[in-house]
């Protein structure tokens, strides 16, 4: 691994660590539903870049669980973010049509 990917790797993981810190924060002080998925996503986001730190670091091996030899560890962390995301942005949606 060379300076410039561990560089990327370590920044990211600050930056997304910062993010899941501020969201644990913000979901001690709110109830919308909204809001919380919106913080699963930034803490799935976290997971996603653990999971690839572990993979990286040859701690994982994520060639053990596949399926028809798509790697199911990398496809689910790498869209669960976005699936929160998607449904506090639906839960929103849904929120202001009703209204």
């Amino acid at each position: 691994m060379g300076l410039g990917t561990l560089a990327y790797l370590v920044s990211r993981l600050v930056v997304v660590a910062t993010t899941a810190f501020l969201a644990i924060v913000l979901w001690s002080r709110t109830r919308d539903i909204a809001w919380m998925l919106i913080v699963i996503g930034a803490i799935a986001s976290y997971a996603d870049i653990l999971f690839d730190l572990l993979v990286r670091f040859g701690l994982v091996d994520e060639g053990r669980f596949s399926f028809f030899g798509l790697p199911l560890g990398r496809i689910l962390f790498a869209n669960l973010p976005y699936l929160f995301l998607s449904a506090a942005f639906l839960v929103m949606i849904l929120r202001r049509r009703t209204r």
